[in-house]
């Protein structure tokens, strides 16, 4: 951790670094620290001796024997790793990577430095971080920044809406619907099976919905997953019980619907809290599909004339679900009873379901049949629905985009997504060093077209 914080920060001699081999090395950009698994920091530009400049990810260890203990040589998620960034090793080692030892490149002690950080890191400045944008985004008043992240994201809105409404015209609107809410339920480590999943609901949805249906739609679901345990100890506790049931089910819808099935290996567990588990997501599921007229219902509150806080406590009550004797006390199919009952749906994912799938599925909808009036209240939700989590994504997009601003005025989920718009339009085109991004012209356009005092803030 300490020696993340040092390449972050970049308390080192810049102007005098070689690699372990004593090649003249630059850093362009040190990347941005990466909170999750994979490479400790994504993005960065570095240039070896005179070669081209290299846009990759860095890896920081203690040693550089540490890149095969860790097996990295064999993850994908580190194929694009140009530098090793350690505190101390010999330059020959198994990854063939350039190597930069930090512990003679300081640029001071490392007591003084360990001090450093425990008292001016969170306020020292990363200029290095901020993108190009973020100088001439600080010019505007909040009522301009409002009205730029207010166009991205009803830009976000349409796109979400145009993939709703192409996939419609091959699957149906509800089968469209349903792919949406599976694969927001699986996050985004397991987007595409959850996905995968609602795509074969004709094979795996009954005809009809009898008291059992959430349950044998479990089956069907842990089945053709892959996540169904193959052994379970023949006792009496809830777990025990359940799956035996599942597999009551499953025995004899196996031979049909094996065909379906998908290896394990697809499900990314790793780094998934247990309440986010795809067992847990599975079940919520199962109950939607077997929740009688769901789709009315959810119609029926889209029309409902609800105020603004309303509106989320509402869909969290439709979706939710009722309580599930086993699933409100478990988290995977394996795991000990919790002392007490949590919810299968919460505030958060309520949220993501409606910004990235429902409303967006509604404005579609309203496209498709010249309803003006029905976009117009899409769009009366999607504006004014309340903030969602804050995230390390949201944070980064902030500090690249704002330079550190005050953005509380951007806090409805919608400017939320605008942010993300920005970002994939923009950013994501660009490299972290901002080249050839067209974005701080377009800032500055509006900045001089409607002059820095020409709104009010908001």
């Amino acid at each position: 951790m300490l020696l993340q914080q040092i390449w972050r920060y970049q308390r080192i001699d810049r102007e005098h670094l070689r690699t372990a081999d004593g090649v003249p090395l630059r850093i362009l950009h040190p990347g941005f620290w990466n909170h999750e698994s994979g490479p400790d920091f994504r993005d960065a530009i570095v240039q070896i001796g005179e070669l081209t400049p290299s846009a990759g990810d860095i890896e920081i260890d203690l040693h550089p024997n540490n890149w095969r203990d860790h097996r990295h040589e064999g993850n994908p998620a580190y194929r694009s790793v140009v530098l090793h960034v350690v505190w101390e090793g010999e330059t020959r080692v198994a990854s063939g990577l350039p190597i930069l030892a930090l512990n003679n490149v300081l640029d001071a002690p490392i007591s003084e430095l360990r001090q450093w950080l425990d008292v001016h890191a969170s306020n020292a400045s990363l200029a290095f971080l901020e993108g190009k944008c973020s100088a001439p985004l600080r010019g505007l008043s909040n009522a301009q920044l409002v009205d730029i992240v207010t166009q991205a994201a009803q830009v976000r809105l349409q796109s979400k809406a145009n993939h709703f409404e192409a996939r419609a015209r091959f699957v149906g609107w509800e089968q469209a619907l349903w792919e949406g809410m599976f694969g927001a339920l699986g996050y985004k480590q397991n987007s595409w099976p959850m996905r995968r999943i609602a795509e074969l609901l004709p094979e795996l949805r009954m005809n009809e919905i009898s008291p059992k249906a959430s349950l044998v739609l479990q089956a069907k679901f842990f089945g053709i997953s892959g996540l169904l345990p193959s052994q379970f100890l023949a006792g009496k506790s809830p777990t025990e019980n359940h799956v035996r049931s599942i597999w009551d089910v499953w025995w004899r819808e196996r031979d049909r619907l094996i065909p379906y099935a998908l290896p394990a290996s697809i499900w990314r567990l790793h780094g998934v809290r247990p309440a986010n588990h795809p067992h847990r997501r599975l079940a919520l599921a199962s109950q939607w599909i077997a929740t009688e007229r769901l789709l009315k219902r959810l119609e029926a509150w889209f029309m409902e004339p609800l105020a603004d806080k309303e509106w989320l406590i509402s869909l969290r009550r439709l979706l939710e679900g009722n309580p599930d004797p086993f699933w409100s006390f478990h988290h995977t199919l394996g795991s000990r009873r919790l002392i007490r009952s949590k919810p299968l749906l919460g505030r958060e994912r309520t949220t993501d379901l409606a910004i990235n799938v429902i409303l967006p599925w509604f404005w579609a909808r309203a496209n498709a049949g010249n309803s003006n009036e029905m976009k117009r209240a899409a769009e009366s939700r999607y504006f004014g629905w309340p903030g969602a989590q804050d995230n390390s994504v949201l944070r980064h997009a902030r500090n690249r985009l704002m330079g550190g601003r005050e953005t509380r005025v951007l806090d409805r989920a919608a400017l939320q997504q605008g942010i993300l718009q920005i970002v994939r339009d923009f950013c994501n085109q660009s490299n972290s060093l901002c080249e050839h991004c067209g974005f701080p012209d377009l800032v500055r356009h509006v900045e001089t077209e409607h002059g820095t005092n020409a709104c009010e803030p908001v």
